[in-house]
């Protein structure tokens, strides 16, 4: 595993992967974290005299309206307000005035690498010929994405196999902060995950379990380990044809698998009621105050634990008391405390625990990938 400082970047042309998948509402950005994140890196390559292309993602790129919302122009003026220096945008992913912008410009960003995506995904099924495209524009690999360090695309594995590559500082910190949960583990590790659905996360979830001493389901994803165990959950939202592998699951790992016991009904007129009674009318929404003090009892005998995800809908006042309620047992114990992904640390930040863990990972999936492989996908062959 090599990282920045241990190659010769010297007057190159370094292609630079960074994770700015950033929200964006009304032309602004909500939260710079990640582009603020991406600037110790950038300005370790410019102080080494080199060019640097930037290239990242944003959004999902399914129709032509999603590339004019998710254009990374905007994250350009901020990149360029941020390092007081002009990044020159290019509205492009390939072609002659992206060439000659890396070799006349200190800083170029690329047009989000996912309009690649939109009629043939060249960008997320790694097509050969545009990562040895994107590949013959630099002398050098950088990759700080954490975030998409779990997925093998063009702009991350692809490129790899091309140049000679390291990690940026991000990734670097990333590796670091992890560790407690990957290598130097203080066992018992329980792992809390939320979220919508478990479609993607089936594979992840049967590789953790076996690590991990403690599973802990809440949110979406509860709900179909509630199914598995043959509980109604009404016209709540779950993952019907994953019911069987669950069930498999709580088969074999009875003893580590933690789901809720009562829960918050009705996100506009919410009650809460024990997991057995509800019924076919009912949409949960969050979990009640039983499964709380079930979880509070697993995290009591626990030495290090990873949150990722949310147990509720927590954006709803009313369908946010199980997510807040549950940080506020996590901050009280004296255990290790890391939490990663989307909603946990927007969750975190919303009720204001975040000095309260160890570490906040910028990566969701890409940190539950991590600790279920050992190793990050993106450069598993390279380095």
């Amino acid at each position: 595993m090599k990282f920045i400082e241990d190659i010769n970047i010297d007057n190159k042309k370094v292609i630079l992967r960074l994770d700015l998948n950033v929200t964006i509402n009304d032309n602004k950005i909500e939260d710079d974290t990640k582009i603020k994140e991406s600037l110790k890196t950038i300005n370790y390559i410019l102080d080494h005299k080199c060019h640097v292309l930037i290239m990242s993602h944003l959004g999902k790129i399914k129709t032509k309206e999603d590339e004019e919302k998710n254009s990374l122009r905007i994250v350009g003026d901020s990149l360029s307000d941020l390092l007081n220096k002009k990044v020159n945008f290019i509205p492009f992913t390939r072609g002659k005035e992206l060439e000659e912008s890396f070799i006349n410009n200190e800083i170029t960003l690329m047009e989000n690498t996912r309009f690649e995506d939109l009629d043939s995904k060249k960008e997320s099924s790694c097509d050969e010929e545009l990562a040895a495209y994107w590949a013959s524009l630099g002398d050098i690999f950088v990759n700080d994405a954490f975030g998409t360090t779990h997925r093998r695309h063009a702009s991350n594995y692809g490129i790899a196999k091309h140049l000679e590559s390291a990690y940026g500082y991000l990734i670097q910190k990333e590796i670091i902060g992890l560790n407690p949960i990957i290598n130097e583990i203080n066992r018992p590790l329980t792992i809390i995950m939320g979220g919508a659905k478990v479609d993607d996360k089936i594979a992840l979830i049967k590789k953790i379990i076996v690590k991990t001493d403690y599973l802990i389901v809440g949110g979406g994803i509860a709900n179909t380990f509630l199914c598995a165990q043959g509980y109604n959950v009404g016209k709540s939202l779950y993952s019907k044809e994953y019911v069987d592998e669950i069930k498999e699951i709580i088969k074999q790992y009875k003893d580590k698998i933690i789901i809720p016991i009562d829960v918050v009904v009705n996100p506009d007129n919410t009650t809460i009621k024990n997991i057995t009674d509800v019924n076919d009318n009912d949409n949960i929404c969050d979990v009640g105050p039983k499964t709380i003090n079930l979880y509070n009892q697993v995290l009591s005998k626990s030495h290090t634990m990873f949150l990722n995800g949310a147990v509720g809908i927590y954006e709803k006042d009313d369908c946010s008391t199980g997510t807040k309620a549950l940080l506020e047992v996590i901050s009280n114990k004296d255990i290790v405390k890391i939490a990663g992904g989307g909603d946990a640390l927007a969750s975190i930040n919303k009720f204001q625990y975040e000095n309260r863990f160890n570490y906040l990972s910028t990566g969701g999936g890409a940190t539950l990938s991590y600790i279920a492989n050992g190793y990050l996908e993106c450069f598993e062959d390279k380095l």
